[in-house]
């Protein structure tokens, strides 16, 4: 377990992350996502020990990091692997020497360095580039080279710094299902800094929103999604669609695939009142669907679809005009 209390960041008289707060359990996907500048890089390294930090506290599995001598330090970070959007991989060395390079520097045994890096080459889809030199490859193959470099130490954490925004869309996909498979098969804990929702919605578990060096939100990602806080609403923008100068616009979210698919004609069937659809959209997350739809209702059954709507438990709140 990773836990932030009261994290305070400087740079000289600069204060970048303000008061931190966050929880990030064992096995966990946690995304930290925010505009440029919000201070998600910066918190990432205050993770790893990379940045120190003023106030407050990182714990992992108990140990306060910033308790740590640069020995210990080290040895903490044996625990935890990461990934960049530039790769940082060493042009002139191939793809197997890319991969050795904290083995090398941990002075682990060369048979035990060839078996680790051989079963990772596997696990990211390289065997046939093994001697391939770094600089030829694409970038996605890059990726997949850094990815099994933060792994040939075993870690149970694995940080991802932007690790998909330089990818074509094919490629991040591909770069995605890899980070899903190693999550589910070594339950390692991965915590990703991106600026892409797409990669939220389809990866993460739980999320928090960083706004100006604060986390504004925090929680499971569809709960943070039905509630639309503001600072989602400042980070994604809020629904535009037109809407009627008559009547009450209603937003309903539905995160039951089935229930969603169903919606409009129970409705129909159970009410049999005139209303309006105005936007109807569906996202997928990595546990199942959010389907929300925009409805505009009349005045005068406005009381019976919300009646209808508390009775099946449905999430919805008016669409006030500008």
């Amino acid at each position: 377990m990773i836990t932030i209390e009261n994290l305070h960041k400087r740079y000289h008289d600069t204060e970048v992350l303000k008061n931190i707060n966050i929880t990030i359990d064992d096995g966990d996907i946690y995304g930290l996502i925010g505009r440029s500048g919000a201070g998600k890089s910066t918190l990432l390294r205050c993770i790893n020990g990379l940045e120190t930090f003023q106030n407050g506290s990182v714990v992992i599995d108990g140990v306060n990091i910033s308790t740590l001598q640069d020995k210990n330090l080290r040895e903490l970070r044996k625990n935890i692997g990461m990934i960049f959007q530039g790769f940082s991989l060493i042009d002139r060395k191939t793809v197997y020497e890319n991969i050795a390079i904290p083995l090398e520097c941990w002075h682990v045994p060369k048979p035990e360095q060839k078996e680790r890096i051989e079963k990772l080459l596997k696990i990211v889809g390289l065997e046939s580039k093994r001697d391939q030199k770094a600089r030829d490859l694409s970038g996605g193959q890059k990726q997949r080279v850094a990815i099994a470099r933060a792994m040939v130490m075993n870690p149970k954490i694995l940080l991802c710094d932007e690790a998909t925004s330089a990818l074509d869309p094919k490629t991040t996909d591909e770069i995605l299902e890899l980070l899903l498979q190693l999550n589910r098969e070594y339950g390692i804990t991965i915590i990703m800094v991106t600026h892409q929702m797409s990669v939220i919605h389809r990866m993460c578990t739980k999320m928090s929103i960083l706004e100006n060096g604060h986390c504004m939100v925090s929680g499971d990602v569809k709960e943070v999604f039905l509630e639309q806080p503001e600072a989602l609403q400042n980070l994604v923008g809020i629904l535009e669609c037109n809407l009627p100068e008559t009547g009450v616009n209603i937003e309903i979210l539905i995160t039951d695939e089935a229930v969603g698919q169903q919606f409009h004609s129970d409705l129909s069937l159970s009410l049999k009142k005139p209303y309006k659809l105005i936007n109807s959209s569906l996202t997928h997350y990595r546990e199942g669907v959010l389907s929300a739809f925009v409805m505009n209702i009349s005045e005068e059954y406005l009381e019976e679809f919300l009646a209808y709507f508390d009775a099946q438990h449905l999430s919805y709140k008016r669409i006030e005009r500008e």
